[in-house]
C-alpha cells in the first residue's frame, strides 16, 4: 500500500479581506430591509393604523369579498390547467426526441419575455369585438371584460412554472426506470402514476406554489381583459382601483395587507418544499439523482 498524501486544508472561497466581506453583507442586508422588509411593515402598519376592529370591517365587506371570490375563481382554473400542461410538456419534451423540440421548449419561456400587458392587449386583439373572431366572442361567447378572459390571461402569465420546474429534473432522471416498469408488463397511465410521478412529486409541488402565487398576484394581463369593470376584478385590481381614489385608503391597504401575507406565506411554504426537495433530489457520486425510497 502506498502511504497517503498529505492533508490538504481546505482554503477560503474568497481572498478578499473580513471588512470587506462584511461591508457587502451589509450592504445586501441593507438593500432587504429598505426595499423589500420595509414596504411590507408599512403596508400592515397603514392597514391596522385605525385599529384591528376596524381592520376588520373593511375585510368583512362584500366588495373586497367579490374580489377574494374572484381572484379564487381564476387561481383555481389557471393552475389545475397549468399542472396538466406542466406535466405533458415535461413528460414530452423529456421522454421523446422530435422535430421542433427546441422551439417547443422556447415557446414554454415566451410567457417571461413578454409584458402581462401585452399578453391582454393580444387576448383582446383576438377575442374583442374589433378583433379576430369579430362579434362572435362577443355575442355567444362573451370572454373581454369577463371571467373566461381573466382565466386566459391568467393561464398565459402562469404556464411555463409547473413545466420549467419538472422539464430539467426529468432530463436528469432520463427513461430507465419507466422503461423498466414497461418491461415488467405496466401500462402507460400505470407506469405514468407508480414511477414517473412519485419520482418528481416535490419538484411538481415546487411548480404548483410558484405558479399559485404568481396567478394570486397578476396584475398587467387581468387589468387589461377586465377593463376596469365593476364586480370583475381580482385582489389586485381591486387594491389599484381602491387606491387611485384617495378618499379613504384603509380599504386597499387592508386588500393589500392580504396580498402581502399571502406572499409571506408562499415565501415559508418555498423555503420548505426547497428543503424537502433537496433532501430527495440530491445528487448521487455518479451524478444521477437520488430516488426517494
Amino acid at each position: 500500500m502506498s502511504a497517503p498524501g498529505p492533508i490538504r486544508r481546505a482554503t477560503p472561497g474568497t481572498t478578499e479581506p473580513a471588512v470587506a466581506r462584511y461591508a457587502l453583507i451589509a450592504i445586501a442586508l441593507l438593500f432587504l430591509a429598505l426595499f423589500l422588509v420595509l414596504p411590507l411593515v408599512v403596508i400592515f402598519y397603514e392597514a391596522l393604523a385605525k385599529g384591528f376592529k376596524a381592520y376588520l370591517e373593511v375585510l368583512r365587506s362584500p366588495e373586497l369579498g367579490t374580489a377574494v371570490r374572484t381572484t379564487l375563481i381564476c387561481v383555481g382554473i389557471a393552475v389545475p390547467l397549468n399542472v396538466v400542461f406542466g406535466l405533458a410538456a415535461a413528460w414530452c419534451i423529456t421522454k421523446f426526441r422530435f422535430p421542433g423540440r427546441s422551439v417547443l421548449v422556447t415557446l414554454i419561456e415566451l410567457p417571461f419575455s413578454v409584458s402581462p400587458v401585452i399578453a391582454g392587449l393580444a387576448l383582446v386583439l383576438i377575442f374583442g369585438a374589433e378583433g379576430w373572431g369579430g362579434s362572435w366572442f362577443v355575442d355567444h361567447a362573451p370572454v373581454i371584460f369577463s371571467m373566461p378572459g381573466m382565466v386566459l390571461a391568467t393561464v398565459f402569465i402562469t404556464f411555463p412554472f409547473v413545466a420549467r420546474e419538472l422539464i430539467p429534473l426529468m432530463e436528469a432522471q432520463g427513461t430507465e426506470e419507466e422503461q423498466a416498469a414497461r418491461v415488467l408488463g405496466a401500462g402507460g397511465w400505470q407506469t405514468f402514476f407508480r414511477v414517473t410521478l412519485p419520482n418528481v412529486k416535490w419538484a411538481l409541488l415546487y411548480g404548483v406554489l410558484l405558479c399559485t402565487a404568481r396567478a394570486l398576484g397578476e396584475f398587467g394581463a387581468v387589468a387589461v381583459v377586465a377593463g376596469g369593470q365593476v364586480g370583475q376584478a381580482t385582489l389586485p385590481l381591486y387594491v389599484e382601483q381602491l387606491y387611485h381614489e384617495r378618499t379613504n385608503p384603509q380599504p386597499a391597504l387592508a386588500a393589500a395587507s392580504l396580498l402581502a401575507f399571502t406572499g409571506i406565506i408562499t415565501l415559508l411554504a418555498k423555503t420548505w418544499l426547497g428543503r424537502e426537495r433537496g433532501k430527495v433530489e440530491k445528487l448521487t457520486p455518479d451524478g444521477d439523482p437520488a430516488r426517494a425510497p
